[in-house]
């Protein structure tokens, strides 16, 4: 898993994922139509790996922020990396290619760069994303995950996607697919939440040892929604620490937050739709260039 030139890092099935990324999750209160334009920006200022998802609903205006960047000569189709998720209302293994290709329609893509069971847990397959029964709690589905990973594995052999991978996986559940009977392709990824105050030591060393590479969503802290977060909990850009090291070194806080994950060997997401943080979280890109003393084994 060596940093290459051009910034990238090669996963376990020899292809090569860029170490920063996109994210295009938009909340409920923002406009999708917002993540089209933002996704323009980010392709203009240099970012080639944009992460998406089904359920993210935002892929029909990722796909037209790509093609436009296509078509005004920015980028080619293989300039940029894009990774889909599978939705837990797919997870049986008949649904699998189902979920890819409804994503890939949405895009107008012919493939994706990588494709990752969103969650470990599956749920009742269904239109609804998130199933809910009479008693208001979620309807969750019984479904072996070594049997949704050999769906995946047909997926890649199909064409329709190059990599495989998973996301908010445990050590535990990780080696139930690497210790699978007839394992065909290991996963090339496992991405969480990971930042300073959940820093995921163990879970890397575990990923790291079995050449899987640890991707970092959330890098800049939870997102703070109030239903589930501490309101009195501080925010992670405004911990003492990390403001002092980002005076020091004259960098915001973000991009301190940013570089310690790529120092880690991580490949990391960043997700804002304001053009200016846009440019901001760009500058780690360029500072990773050349005599770089970043490394992606470290």
């Amino acid at each position: 898993m060596a940093l290459s030139k051009d910034r990238g890092i090669t996963m376990n099935d020899g292809n090569k994922i860029p170490i920063l990324g996109f994210g295009t999750y938009s909340p409920d209160a923002v406009p999708k139509s917002k993540c089209e334009e933002a996704t323009k920006t980010a392709i203009e200022v240099g970012f080639r790996h944009i992460d998406g998802a089904y359920v993210y609903q935002t892929e029909e205006h990722v796909g037209r922020a790509v093609r436009a960047k296509i078509s005004d000569g920015t980028v080619k189709r293989e300039d940029i990396f894009y990774t889909g998720k599978l939705w837990s209302t797919f997870h049986r293994p008949e649904l699998v290619r189902k979920c890819l290709e409804e994503s890939l329609k949405k895009l107008q893509f012919d493939y994706m760069d990588l494709f990752i069971i969103h969650n470990p847990f599956s749920m009742k397959p269904g239109p609804d994303l998130f199933p809910m029964g009479e008693d208001k709690k979620p309807v969750f589905d019984n479904v072996d995950l070594r049997q949704t990973w050999e769906a995946m594995e047909a997926c890649k052999d199909a064409g329709l996607v190059r990599s495989i991978g998973v996301s908010n996986f445990t050590r535990k559940q990780l080696e139930m697919i690497l210790n699978k009977p007839g394992l065909k392709y290991k996963p090339v990824i496992n991405q969480v939440e990971c930042h300073p105050y959940r820093n995921q030591s163990k879970l890397l060393a575990f990923c790291k040892s079995n050449d899987i590479i640890l991707e970092g969503y959330c890098v800049l802290g939870s997102q703070r929604d109030p239903s589930w977060l501490n309101p009195d909990a501080p925010p992670l850009l405004e911990d003492p620490l990390l403001v002092a090291i980002a005076k020091k070194y004259n960098k915001t806080p973000a991009l301190v937050a940013i570089r310690y994950q790529l120092q880690r060997g991580l490949v990391v997401l960043v997700k804002t739709y304001t053009r200016k943080r846009i440019e901001e979280n760009a500058q780690v890109n360029q500072q990773m260039r050349g005599g770089s003393r970043a490394r992606a084994t470290g």
